[in-house]
């Protein structure tokens, strides 16, 4: 299963991006049972998360709260990351991520770039 993610772009900083991610394939039951989330990778360094969905219980990473939101909507089976108040150091490929029962999935990766 590949998951579709879109949304990325050049923004300014102190703008708003929304990503999204669809996950075909994967039935609305085991979408709704599993937890899915986005991780971000910048230039040479390391896939980190940035947030995580898990049933109504969302997490984050301490450089994004308060600024971005992750949101899923259960009768589209799309994964949401609504970012706010962008930095420079946010500019990474975001990828979003499935982890079900069948199996974990991730998307091909959507390029975040934010000018200062």
């Amino acid at each position: 299963v590949q998951l579709q993610a879109s949304g990325g772009g050049l923004v300014q900083a102190g703008g708003s991006l929304t990503l999204s991610c669809s996950f075909p394939g994967v039935i609305t039951s085991v979408f709704n049972s599993g937890d899915a989330a986005w991780y971000r990778q910048g230039p040479g360094e390391q896939r980190d998360l940035v947030a995580r969905i898990s049933g109504r219980a969302t997490d984050y990473a301490e450089s994004v709260k308060g600024r971005f939101t992750i949101s899923r909507d259960s009768s589209r089976k799309r994964l949401y990351l609504r970012m706010n108040s962008l930095k420079p150091e946010d500019t990474a490929v975001y990828f979003c991520n499935g982890n079900f029962a069948s199996g974990t999935y991730w998307g091909q990766g959507t390029q975040v770039t934010v000018s200062s």
